[in-house]
């Protein structure tokens, strides 16, 4: 995997501007904040943030993959003054989870979710190296 960092640019703060890599793909459907039975525990931004990224990674753990093997990342939000405001809590959040590996990202402020309660919803694409 090489992250793309033209070098006349600033360096990102939690995201990389671009992945290049090979190898099989693994595409995570989007995941939101409830558990394991389809029910939610919290209806706050940061805890059901936190149960979609442990969601992500038992996916990816079903494809033999990690957080490490991430090359994108989609966040779907409802609220973007309260992702903004929450920040430092995320980004704490983001690393318990995912460590320090910071796929290309979007981040997008969405009506509504599908499911009524959901304040966010995260897909990822990793790569398993050859």
């Amino acid at each position: 995997m090489k992250f793309l960092q033209p070098p006349d640019w600033a360096a990102p703060k939690g995201y990389a501007n671009g992945v290049a890599a090979r190898g099989t793909l693994v595409f995570v459907g989007g995941q939101i904040g409830w558990n394991a039975e389809q029910q939610f525990e919290s209806d706050d931004f940061i805890a059901q943030t936190e149960q979609a990224l442990r969601n992500v990674a038992a996916v990816l753990r079903e494809a033999g993959a990690g957080p490490e093997h991430m090359v994108r990342m989609t966040w779907y939000i409802v609220d973007r003054d309260e992702y903004n405001r929450r920040l430092p809590e995320l980004g704490r959040t983001y690393r318990e989870v995912m460590g320090r590996n910071f796929p290309a990202m979007s981040c997008v402020q969405v009506a509504a979710l599908v499911e009524a309660r959901a304040q966010v919803e995260i897909e990822v694409t990793a790569v398993l190296p050859d």
